[in-house]
């Protein structure tokens, strides 16, 4: 069962889920970016920071197989409490831990926080929605990912790498995130254990639902590495290709208000097969317009929102089939698959790149024609 938030709180509650969703893209986008250079500038090879980061996913991992149990004991607001203040103390220990090899279980334990915040955001908003608006507050809350996503670099580009103060800004964030999770005012929602355990089990439910979160996460993570590359490589300056990866993000926000409206209008699953062609016949044209800087501005805006749009509907599509305790294992089990793409994305776009000077307009293209025809034959989710 979940409990219903009184009418008073419901826009402070929504503020907190925002706040917790925002830490979860900056966590990760922050930390991805500085952990690896910060190990770089000690001296370890690249296949130690690959497997640096691999810990963060094997967090994730051990996570999504707990986490539902977890909050039917201890409870989504003390769980959210618990992650946030773990990734700012664990910010806060890569630049004070002198030995590197620390910095391992210190990555794995960020994923840890970083599951927990991705998939209980997301639990929350849903409980907080009714099926007339569960569009429109999953656009609120992707567009929020997406701003926290973008928040990272940015960061990173103001205040630079160097010493601690870059985890530290990222710890102090988090701890004020949870100022909004902590309110007294905030009713944070109920949830029974879930039925079952095994998150093959919440695969074989929601084949098209997780599809689109690896969908999503590859393509974003693919965006932020290689966009700007891929730019340069054809031509443009380092400053006009960087603002390629803006406009991206900016669709990525602005445009999943409109699509969260359509999703309360219209047939879900006829929506998500729009914006997956949409986003198919983007990626294809990407080539055409690279040669005419405004074109692919407009192109990248609009192709940053399809794409993560998918994600939106589909994470609507699960909150209105499944409830409680369900609920909660299928969205852990995304946060596995997310971690999953933003890991195999960057690999498959930088092998295509390559192999063709339009290699990550192929990659994309053919990653969201393949969800495509998954949506058109996959029923079950929709």
């Amino acid at each position: 069962m979940t409990a219903i938030a009184p009418a008073s709180s419901n826009l402070l509650s929504r503020g907190a889920v925002i706040a917790t969703a925002m830490m979860f893209g900056l966590t990760y986008s922050l930390s991805a970016a500085l952990i690896a250079l910060d190990l770089a500038e000690r001296g370890l090879s690249e296949a130690a920071i690959g497997a640096n980061a691999a810990m963060h996913a094997i967090g994730i991992l051990a996570t999504a197989m707990v986490l539902p149990r977890m909050v039917a004991a201890f409870g989504v607001r003390k769980l959210i409490l618990a992650a946030l203040a773990l990734a700012a103390v664990t910010l806060m220990g890569f630049p004070l831990m002198p030995l590197v090899w620390l910095w391992f279980p210190l990555r794995f334990v960020l994923g840890v926080a970083s599951e927990t915040l991705f998939v209980l955001s997301e639990t929350w908003i849903n409980s907080l929605s009714t099926e007339e608006t569960r569009a429109r507050a999953m656009a609120t809350y992707t567009a929020a990912l997406s701003v926290g996503f973008a928040l990272g670099p940015l960061i990173l580009s103001v205040i630079g790498t160097a010493g601690a103060l870059p985890y530290a800004v990222g710890a102090g964030l988090a701890l004020f995130s949870a100022l909004f999770v902590a309110s007294p005012k905030v009713v944070a929602p109920v949830f029974d254990a879930p039925s079952h355990s095994s998150p093959i089990h919440y695969m074989r439910l929601a084949p098209l639902a997780l599809s689109a979160t690896l969908l999503n996460a590859a393509l974003e993570a693919a965006g932020l590495s290689f966009l700007a590359i891929y730019a340069v490589n054809v031509g443009w300056s380092e400053g006009d290709a960087t603002r390629l990866i803006t406009c991206m993000m900016v669709g990525a926000i602005l445009l999943q208000l409109p699509i969260g409206w359509l999703g309360d209008k219209m047939d879900r699953r006829k929506l998500v097969i729009i914006l997956a062609l949409i986003a198919t016949a983007g990626a294809l044209i990407w080539p055409l317009t690279m040669g005419h800087e405004w074109a692919a501005y407009a192109l990248l805006f609009v192709w940053g929102g399809s794409f993560v749009g998918v994600a939106t509907i589909m994470l609507t599509v699960v909150g209105s089939r499944f409830k409680g305790g369900e609920l909660v294992g299928i969205y852990a089990v995304m946060g596995l698959v997310w971690g999953g793409g933003a890991l195999v994305g960057p690999l498959a776009a930088g092998l295509a790149m390559q192999t063709f000077l339009h290699g990550l307009a192929y990659f994309a293209a053919i990653a969201c024609g393949a969800f495509a025809l998954a949506a058109l034959f996959l029923k079950r989710d929709t």
